[in-house]
Formats: structure tokens, sequence, C-alpha cells
């Protein structure tokens, strides 16, 4: 009897692996080669001045309530959420749902494995390359929040980490991003919520 299902012929298995890696060095290297140039526009004074207001009161009021109240709400890694949140409104690793969910599941992945396994070279570069995977398979890639998942381990975080500093402070420069990114006239914060 014959069978229906096809069966994959060697070329086409060729194809698939070669879709997952490079197999020569020579083709590697082609992909190095490029002529181009930067081709983003310098933005107008203004896109620089709005980022520098957005910063400015994001991070200060995230330091302020960290060093002056005692409420812990900063991690270093936010200082780059700002750079993305106020400096590139528009970009989809600046979204909220990005910066929020991004920051959450890399510190609890980073928490995750440090109770588990403890603080060691090796659980550092699996806590970030565990985030990084999890951000680009639930589409909330925050570039930062793979920083908060290497904090988590190297610092010995506890699950309180999450919430605090993390989360509550990813929020408050969200919501300074709402206000201050849609006072200018040109800016819309953010551009999707979900």
């Amino acid at each position: 009897m014959i069978s229906d299902v096809p069966k994959k012929a060697p070329q086409q298995k060729m194809l698939i692996k070669e879709e997952l890696i490079v197999l020569s060095c020579q083709t590697y290297l082609e992909k190095l080669k490029t002529i181009r140039r930067c081709d983003v526009v310098s933005p107008p004074l203004s896109e620089s001045f709005w980022a520098l207001v957005g910063s400015f009161t994001g991070i200060g009021v995230v330091t302020y309530l960290s060093l002056i109240q005692d409420v812990p709400v900063l991690v270093a890694s936010l200082g780059a959420s700002a750079c993305l949140i106020y400096g590139v409104p528009a970009a989809p690793f600046a979204q909220p749902r990005n910066a929020i969910a991004g920051h959450l599941l890399s510190a609890l992945i980073g928490v995750f494995i440090y109770q588990l396994v403890g603080a060691y070279w090796y659980t550092a570069a699996l806590s970030v390359g565990l985030a990084v995977a999890i951000m680009v398979g639930t589409r909330t890639v925050h570039p930062p929040a793979g920083a908060t998942a290497l904090i988590a381990v190297i610092t010995k975080q506890d699950w309180l980490f999450i919430v605090l500093p993390v989360g509550a402070g990813i929020c408050i420069l969200v919501l300074v991003g709402i206000v201050v990114n849609n006072l200018a006239a040109k800016r819309q914060y953010p551009k999707y919520w979900w």
C-alpha cells in the first residue's frame, strides 16, 4: 500500500537546518559586511527637551522616594527604561505593556533562579537568557528588563523585589511617561496599552 504522506526530501531537511543556524564561515562573515549608514534622522531639539524633562521627572520621583522617603522603588535598570519611555516613546519596547510586563517577568525569573539555585555566574547568565527568551515569546521585550533579571541574582533578592522596587518603580516611570509625553504637541504615549 502506498502512503499518501509525502516524505521529506534530503534537500528539504537541509533548508530546515539552514533556517536555524549559519553553517559556513563565509556566510557568517558576509552577514557582517555592510555599506549602509545609520538612516535615523536627527530629531528636532524639542524631542531632546521632552526626553530631558521626562527622564528628570521620572527618575527624580523614583530617587526622591527611595533616597529621601525610604520607599524602595529604585533599581538601576530603570535608568535604561527612562531612556526608552522618555527618549523614544513611540517605540514598541517603550510601551507600558512591554515596560511593565518585561520588568515583572524578568524580576520573577531572576528571583526564582536565585532562590532555587543561588548566586553564581551561570545562574546570572541563565536568568538573563530565560528573561530574554520569555519576553520574546510573550511579545513583552523591554531591553532594560534583562538587567533586572541579572540584578535579582547578583544582589540575592527575595520575592518582595518583584513588587518593590521593580513593580512600583516601573509603574511610576510609565505614569510619569503618560503625563509628560502627552504634554508635548507631537508626542503620544502610549501608542497602545496591550
